[in-house]
């Protein structure tokens, strides 16, 4: 059975850093894909930032590129989401997700939630301006 945990998260101000983590089990190494989406109420899930857990496919969203750096141990099944330079319109809840697949298919829907079979509960991050 597959689980994803997320922790970490919380409020913080703008400007400000937070972290975010991810442990997983149940899923195998090859051809797996992980990472984060974001998502508000009333708005569809939006894809943050995915990395392959074996390669170096890495994808970030424009709205975060630069400011957010996604990183995985391997040896701890940990994805970790460093969060920099926080802005008021990353208030969201952050989920960590899963999919396995080929490379090429990951490559043109990594930002498609709808792609992504395994899911983990979410966790608030609130910046405030």
């Amino acid at each position: 059975q597959v689980r994803l945990v997320e922790s970490g998260g919380g409020s913080a101000q703008a400007g400000a850093s937070l972290r975010l983590s991810c442990v997983r089990s149940g899923l195998t190494y090859d051809r797996t894909y992980w990472g984060w989406f974001r998502q508000v109420p009333g708005k569809a899930r939006e894809g943050v930032a995915v990395l392959a857990t074996g390669g170096t496919l890495k994808y970030y969203s424009d709205s975060v590129e630069g400011r957010f750096t996604l990183s995985q141990d391997n040896a701890k099944l940990t994805l970790t989401l460093e969060m920099n330079d926080l802005k008021p319109e990353d208030t969201a809840t952050y989920y960590c997700a899963a999919r396995t697949g080929y490379w090429r298919e990951f490559a043109s829907s990594w930002a498609d939630s709808k792609q992504y079979k395994n899911w983990g509960l979410g966790t608030q991050v609130t910046v405030s301006s």
